[in-house]
């Protein structure tokens, strides 16, 4: 399929990746509406040439004006992400019942396709590399759960409704506009206090870290070249990442060189930073490897731009 000249809804298109994702589209000539509540987004992030939808989109009547402005094509990235969520019950019932609710009005609207932002989390802790056929899932946080049951539905309108759809199993996605993640928690608290780091856990984790700018390249790219390779699938599935892992400590090392510190480690224990964190995360891309894309940033040059463009904006931030 070929993006350029489509009309394509980015739910989320006002956070952290979908911004980007966005930004991407338009470069490639694709017409952009973004439909978000602006909770985990800002509107300054939506790239000039985009429409806008502002609204909650686990009510029907939002998302029927989202997907009903004429789009050829959803990418569903919105989503409520918190592991230290209070209320997990309510994480899981609105992000199923937002992706449930695009995937009706999708299908009544006529959409050519359908492209859903999952998540390494549904496999828990897996084998690693761990394949796109891994089984079975069984993740150990109500995010992951979540996910998991979202591609259950997204399945259900591919296999049983005809909805061609494209899902994204993302590895640790690190970029500008990045927040609440391990390597802007580590520049903001170095920045706070350049003498000491308290790192979640024991800093051994180890995972996959991809750029976005890399992430939404191989989206649209699997857009484009997947049902082209495997035209009698409804539904493909791909993991993004990179194909190397990067540790906790080695991030705290790489974010103390680019800030130019040296803080004493502190530790809060155990072999995860909170409940459901995957300690070892690493996702096979021999598939899309296969589809002819590879990243151009591995785990350790992604964490170390994405220090430089964190600590470049809190900078800026700080000195508004």
């Amino acid at each position: 399929m070929n993006l350029g000249g489509k009309r394509a809804l980015v739910t989320g298109g006002a956070g952290f990746i979908g911004s980007h994702l966005s930004a991407h589209l338009l470069e490639t000539g694709t017409e952009v509406v973004v439909a978000d509540d602006y909770s985990n987004g800002r509107d300054e992030w939506i790239p000039d040439g985009a429409e806008r939808i502002e609204g909650d989109l686990t009510d029907r009547e939002v998302v029927a004006d989202a997907v009903g402005s004429d789009v050829d094509l959803v990418f569903h990235l919105a989503a409520r992400k918190d592991p230290n969520d209070q209320d997990p019950r309510g994480q899981f019932s609105e992000n199923t019942t937002m992706t449930h609710l695009l995937l009706e009005e999708s299908l009544a609207a006529g959409v050519e396709g359908f492209a859903f932002a999952s998540s390494s989390t549904v496999y828990g802790e897996a084998p690693r590399p761990t394949p796109e056929d891994h089984a079975p899932l069984e993740p150990i946080s109500v995010y992951g759960a979540g996910k998991l049951g979202e591609e259950g539905l997204v399945s259900t309108y591919a296999h049983s409704h005809g909805l061609p759809a494209w899902t994204f199993r993302f590895a640790n996605v690190v970029g500008p506009r990045l927040r609440g993640a391990v390597v802007p928690d580590f520049v903001e608290k170095l920045v706070d206090d350049p003498e000491r780091l308290t790192i979640l856990g024991d800093g051994r984790q180890e995972k996959s870290y991809v750029h976005v700018t890399d992430c939404v390249d191989a989206m649209c790219h699997v857009v484009e070249r997947a049902e082209e390779e495997n035209p009698d699938r409804p539904m493909h599935t791909y993991n993004l990442g990179t194909w190397t892992t990067t540790s906790v400590d080695r991030i705290a090392d790489v974010v103390c060189d680019v800030l130019g510190v040296d803080p004493d480690y502190e530790y809060t224990g155990g072999d995860r930073g909170w409940t459901g964190d995957v300690p070892r995360m690493r996702l096979s891309i021999d598939k899309l490897d296969a589809l002819g894309w590879e990243p151009t940033l591995e785990s350790d040059e992604a964490v170390r731009r994405v220090a430089r463009e964190v600590a470049d904006e809190i900078a800026s931030e700080t000195s508004l």
